[in-house]
């Protein structure tokens, strides 16, 4: 598969983060932030599936899953597993958030703490993403991103297919979807990444849990729907989907350590996956873990992210050989 240069910016080059008094950092350090008391990532004998769909809801709530009638998400709760209770990281922004979903660290490793576009500055993440470590295993990645700020995440070679705007430029769902379903008609990816920033967009505008708010988020529960869709008419039952989201938020903003502004939803849905709630603590660094696991690629042992394997059968049957 092919880059689409229309897109994607021009790589830049690894500028330190050293100058915003962040060093790179490699990703041995990650061990000092792994949490106590995990125990060890479990192996699948293969791959559970051989494609797995990560689609990012920027700014939702979980309560706001039944408050705004978001059927999909609501069918693939009651047909997968799911958590209410998953957590994302300090600061509850979003670029510093999807960075730890992306890498499976926490931002004392990863080193961005801002919320905006500043590759020019600081370069681009200082630690390898999913994108990478699946690109690395022999794996086709694609990611479609609404925000600019997101090219922090784009290492060259990384991604197979990548979408990203530029500037102010946003990705709305009803665009995101149309360019989705358009790239599944041709490719099959083993690894794909959808960010939809309707919710947010909205909470900022109009204040979460608004009128406004939660007519954004059943527009970001109906592109799940198309998205899922398209995924299962490309894949047909040989691919796990996860939808998670970066953070929630109050008011008209986020970033704090507020259960408002940190709880997140975690679902999985698909292959191997066994329906319920998902007991003991998700993070958002969870998601890069699970994903890898499921495509059967290693997890590095010094993520602080770990497998959520009490959403799948561990005795699946193994996906088809790649």
């Amino acid at each position: 598969m092919q880059q689409n240069h229309n897109t994607l910016p021009p790589p830049r080059r690894l500028a330190g983060l050293r100058r915003a008094g962040a060093p790179l950092l490699c990703l041995a350090a990650a061990a000092a932030c792994a949490p106590v008391g995990l125990q060890p990532t479990p192996s699948p004998a293969a791959a559970v599936a051989r494609h797995v769909v990560v689609i990012s809801i920027d700014g939702l709530r979980p309560d706001a899953i039944e408050r705004a009638g978001a059927r999909t998400l609501q069918r693939l709760m009651a047909e997968g597993a799911y958590t209410l209770e998953a957590r994302t990281i300090l600061p509850s922004k979003t670029l510093p958030s999807h960075t730890s979903m992306l890498t499976g660290v926490p931002p004392e490793v990863h080193g961005i703490t801002w919320n905006e576009e500043q590759v020019d500055e600081h370069g681009l993440v200082g630690v390898p993403t999913v994108f990478d470590l699946a690109h690395e295993a022999g794996l086709t990645t694609a990611a479609f991103f609404g925000k600019a700020k997101f090219r922090h995440l784009i290492h060259p070679g990384s991604l197979d297919r990548v979408v990203a705007p530029r500037g102010g430029d946003v990705v709305t769902s009803a665009r995101m979807v149309a360019e989705v379903r358009q790239f599944l008609r041709y490719h099959r990816p083993n690894l794909l990444f959808v960010h939809l920033p309707d919710p947010d967009l909205n909470g900022h505008a109009f204040g979460w849990m608004s009128l406004p708010y939660r007519a954004a988020v059943r527009r970001a529960d109906g592109a799940v729907g198309r998205i899922v869709e398209a995924a299962t008419r490309a894949f047909g039952g040989d691919v796990v989907v996860i939808v998670t989201a970066d953070h929630g938020g109050s008011g008209h903003g986020h970033g704090t350590e507020s259960e408002e502004h940190t709880a997140i939803p975690w679902i999985a849905w698909g292959r191997g996956v066994t329906p319920g709630k998902v007991e003991g603590a998700v993070r958002t660094m969870d998601t890069a873990a699970t994903a890898l696991w499921v495509l059967g690629v290693p997890v590095p042992p010094a993520w602080a992210g770990h497998v959520v394997a009490g959403a799948f059968r561990l005795g699946t049957e193994p996906a088809l050989a790649r």
